[in-house]
């Protein structure tokens, strides 16, 4: 049997990499890793972290292109590399362009697919965008859905989607964690951050901040902005670490409105492992990042999100995230209340991840497997 695994961005890098690595311990499967290029340096650059490397490289990132650019080149290239390698099943993760353009590629194909982290709903179309409808379309080309927790397989089962394609697995972030938690504290972070931030980590707390979201650029990553402002000018104790992400409408804004200022570090985009080891040494996150809601909670770090809704409820209702927006009062006043009450924080950081064991790869390969 032959299995793509398709992905393109580095959280599906990261989510992806423990079911490679699983399948590869299984002798009657050949498994070909491919990556579209969708973010090609971030996602290569974290499955080095596992001693990955893809085996077929689309490279179909251009400057600059639409949603509609990017998918119109996804769906040629995919399709091609289907064509030439004939897979049995496709594997794909979560909600971005590639994984909904290999989902629905596949489909066309009459090929299997296996999506992993399905289910997760915000209700909200436009929110996160584009991703909550790509969560939708893969739900409904699927062969086997592997939901990451039990709200998530009910989510499916709301959809129309049969109760015998869907597997509760845990999500695979979680072992990701697992995998690489233990040498995380050798991580050497000097070539990461530069020697003013690692002066800085000497003598203040870091908080960790991360912000890429579409639905925020403007109005939302300016109010993100303000309350960092504030956030830094009232704990002098603290520092901000803010790993900036290359789209230039987040990149741009954000060192105009914030760069230079003090003991607010606008950092590269950051390795996994580097990732891991700034938030491990973080006293709380704020971030509108998806993996990171599911990560932080392992560290008993509490996370603040800037977002309005979440399609990991789980992590709210467990009480180790709260949803925040991009007001900065609601920012700022979540983190005040959580850097000034040690009840408060200890609430939130003894709240446990809902998120899984770290053994949903195998959980996911095993039914993979069973199907041949």
């Amino acid at each position: 049997m032959k299995v793509a695994v398709v992905l393109g961005t580095r959280p599906e890098a990261i989510k992806l990499a423990p079911v490679i690595l699983s399948l590869r311990k299984m002798h009657n499967l050949a498994t070909l890793v491919v990556n579209s290029g969708q973010h090609r340096e971030l996602s290569v650059k974290a499955l080095s972290a596992f001693g990955i490397v893809p085996d077929i490289d689309l490279t179909i990132m251009q400057p600059g292109q639409t949603i509609a650019e990017l998918t119109s080149r996804l769906f040629a290239s995919l399709d091609r590399m289907l064509d030439t390698e004939r897979p049995d099943w496709v594997i794909v993760q979560g909600d971005t362009s590639t994984a909904m353009v290999a989902a629905v590629t596949a489909f066309y194909r009459r090929i299997k697919v296996a999506h992993v982290e399905a289910g997760l709903r915000s209700f909200d179309i436009w929110a996160p965008f584009p991703e909550e409808a790509n969560r939708v379309f893969v739900s409904h080309v699927a062969t086997h859905s592997f939901a990451p927790t039990a709200l998530s397989r009910d989510n499916l089962l709301r959809l129309g989607v049969d109760e015998s394609a869907i597997t509760v697995t845990g999500n695979t972030v979680v072992d990701a964690l697992r995998l690489l938690r233990p040498g995380l504290n050798g991580i050497e972070l000097d070539a990461a951050l530069g020697p003013a931030v690692m002066a800085d980590l000497e003598v203040y707390t870091p908080i960790l901040v991360t912000s890429h979201r579409r639905e925020s650029f403007g109005a939302g990553l300016d109010g993100i902005c303000t309350a960092l402002s504030e956030i830094a000018a009232r704990f002098e104790d603290h520092a901000i670490i803010y790993p900036v992400h290359p789209n230039p409408n987040v990149r741009e804004f954000v060192v105009q409105r914030l760069g230079g200022r003090p003991r607010i570090h606008l950092v590269e985009p950051l390795g996994y492992l580097e990732l891991l080891a700034v938030m491990n040494r973080s006293t709380l996150i704020l971030t509108d990042s998806g993996g990171i809601q599911e990560e932080a909670p392992s560290f008993g770090k509490p996370v603040l999100i800037l977002r309005d809704v979440t399609e990991r409820p789980e992590v709210v209702e467990v009480g180790a995230g709260r949803l925040v927006g991009t007001d900065a009062q609601r920012i700022v006043a979540g983190t005040v209340e959580l850097l000034s009450d040690a009840v408060a924080y200890a609430r939130m950081a003894r709240a446990g991840n809902p998120f899984g064991d770290g053994f949903a790869a195998e959980r996911i390969v095993d039914a993979i497997t069973a199907s041949a």
